[in-house]
């Protein structure tokens, strides 16, 4: 009785390290770059049937390496990659802006489809200001909002933004996102570090006018807190609308990675980062967590473990201590994996695998996001196995975030099974508040425990689902239940499956 009081310890110590080792909770999320084609679509001149069966790749390919989440670009430059009543079709999905995809499809709605079919979650990924990426070299169309109220913007080197001082800029913008969040079955809206432009040595940045046209009490000297504020305007004027019309939305901000400097500011960190968020880029990530203005923060730690000037470590270390209750996901720069990198870290995989285990050692750290998409198909350095190896090995389902109110989903009803020339069909009805869903496996002997990651068979937001009948599935060796998951990522109690005759 001693020795299997013992076994059954270690058996139990066993379980608890590999939760530890696998959570079944934490983001594992991709860049999907739009813009110059970067991952999708990989060219311009695609049909629709290529561009949809690239997609579909590119989400397979997702859930090859257990990823729960697609950061998905679809406003890159004042342009659409969905039906928009406001602004042209982009470019970058045509060739030419203001032409729709033909034979027409939505692909932001095949995108939610798609990713919810596969219980992966979509971040709707917009750029606030860019309106053109490069004057010299983009054509807009009659209809682009830079050539229908040219007054609203400012062209700075090669890029035109929308002003930041003015309201018609918040304003505008908030009504582009509102359009999205009401019309599409998304789970956040995303964006990433252009608030204001990266500084051009030597050349100020001209919003002098608006400036003298809205102060709103600001004075001489005090532009660059007069900048910031505007930036907080428009960040809290997005929030209030997203919430206004569905408060599950999350609204997740991934700036730069560093906030400010120590030698700047005693709260900042320890880096010699050549521009920064509060500086420079007028983004005070730190007052929009304060004031829960964002639910998820993704700072862009494209660093390497032991960097000088901007260590990987400090920088991870600075954030999981500067949260205020918003959710911290850190990004990953995958690009610089190279075999012949200059830099020794990037010339493996190991690097990305340390980088992950680090966040898992610090409780404020939910996951990681990574940049971008088409370095999961090129699979830089054995980055796949390395990552399936030693930390990804079993699906993690997409964290809970505690700043969203919880909306708590119906348990499925009428869970069967059905076995049929050689198939397993399994069929459940679905309930209210639910997205998705996630069946599990059980050996017979075993206790049904849905926290363990690796009883996790499927995520879906499907309502049925067949397999072929074998030993790895028979009915007669295994139990399954099935959990809903909420447009929260709440879930359900779990369901046993009965087998029907």
């Amino acid at each position: 009785m001693k020795r299997a009081f013992v076994l059954s310890i270690l058996w139990i110590l066993s379980v608890n390290l590999m939760a530890a080792k696998y959570p079944k909770r934490e983001m594992r999320a991709v860049w999907i770059a739009t813009i110059a084609n970067i991952d999708w679509p990989s060219s311009s001149n695609l049909t629709t049937e290529q561009q949809q069966q690239e997609f579909i790749e590119l989400l397979d390919l997702c859930k090859v390496y257990n990823m729960n989440t697609v950061v998905f670009q679809i406003r890159p430059a004042s342009d659409a990659f969905y039906a928009s009543d406001f602004e042209p079709w982009s470019q970058w999905l045509t060739g030419k802006q203001g032409k729709r995809p033909e034979p027409f499809y939505d692909p932001l709605e095949f995108a939610a489809t798609e990713c919810h079919k596969r219980g992966v979650d979509l971040h709707v990924w917009i750029n606030p200001y860019r309106a053109v990426s490069d004057v010299n070299v983009n054509r807009t169309s009659t209809g682009h909002i830079s050539n229908t109220h040219p007054e609203w913007f400012i062209t700075y080197g090669k890029t035109k933004i929308f002003d930041p001082g003015l309201p018609q800029t918040r304003n505008y913008v908030t009504k582009i996102v509102s359009d999205i969040v009401r019309r599409y079955d998304i789970d956040a809206i995303h964006m990433d570090d252009y608030f204001y432009p990266y500084r051009i040595s030597g050349v100020e940045f001209p919003d002098e006018q608006s400036f003298r046209d809205y102060p709103r009490g600001f004075k001489a000297g005090e532009k660059d807190d007069w900048r910031r504020h505007n930036v907080d305007l428009i960040i809290q004027q997005l929030h209030d609308s997203i919430k206004a019309i569905k408060p599950w939305v999350e609204f997740g901000i991934s700036p730069f990675g560093v906030w400010r400097n120590a030698d700047k500011d005693p709260a900042g960190s320890k880096t010699k980062a050549g521009q920064t968020n509060y500086d420079d880029l007028f983004a005070d990530i730190v007052k929009w967590e304060q004031n829960h203005w964002i639910d998820y923060v993704t700072p862009q730690v494209y660093w390497e473990i032991g960097k000088e000037i901007a260590d990987y470590k400090i920088i991870a270390d600075w954030w999981s201590h500067n949260t205020y209750g918003t959710q911290l996901f850190i990004g990953h720069g995958l690009y610089k994996l190279d075999p012949e990198a200059k830099e020794k870290s990037w010339q493996s995989a190991d690097e990305i695998v340390n980088q992950v285990k680090l966040n898992r050692k610090r409780s404020t750290i939910s996951g990681s996001i990574f940049y971008s998409a088409k370095f999961l198909r090129k699979n830089p350095l054995n980055l796949q196995q390395k990552l399936q190896d030693r930390l990804y090995r079993y699906p993690a389902l997409a964290p809970v975030n505690e700043r969203i109110s919880p909306v708590i989903p119906q348990v499925p009803a009428n869970a069967q099974i059905k076995v049929s020339d050689g198939k397993l069909e399994f069929s459940w009805e679905k309930g209210e508040n639910t997205k998705s869903f996630v069946i599990y496996q059980f050996n017979r002997w075993q206790r049904i425990n849905i926290k363990k990651p690796a009883r996790i068979i499927l995520t879906t937001s499907d309502n049925s689902v067949t397999y072929m009948l074998s030993e790895l599935t028979d009915p007669d060796r295994y139990r399954y239940v099935v959990t809903a998951i909420s447009q929260t990522n709440m879930e359900s109690k779990p369901v046993k499956f009965y087998q029907h005759n």
